[in-house]
């Protein structure tokens, strides 16, 4: 029997992580920032987008719910899922 293992998503080393593309943060949306419990997210005053500030993420997702582009993904660890 022959496994082939192959890897369908890259992996980051932030567990959240902000698409600028879709991000509308340089616009003022700031809800990602607004809704972290722990203050995990910024504004970058260079670009205007949404990032990860801190790693101590609870992976308690208000950021990737509430996010209106869905622009923020959350990467919940295997062992947590």
């Amino acid at each position: 029997m022959t496994f082939t293992f192959r890897e369908t998503t890259q992996r980051s080393a932030a567990p959240v992580t902000v698409d600028h593309d879709k991000c509308i943060a340089d616009k003022g949306c700031t809800v990602c920032v607004d809704v972290c419990p722990l203050d995990l997210l910024a504004i970058d005053p260079d670009t205007g987008k949404a990032y990860m500030k801190f790693d101590e993420c609870w992976y308690c997702m208000p950021c990737a719910k509430d996010c209106p582009t869905g622009a923020v993904r959350v990467e919940i660890p295997y062992l947590l899922r």
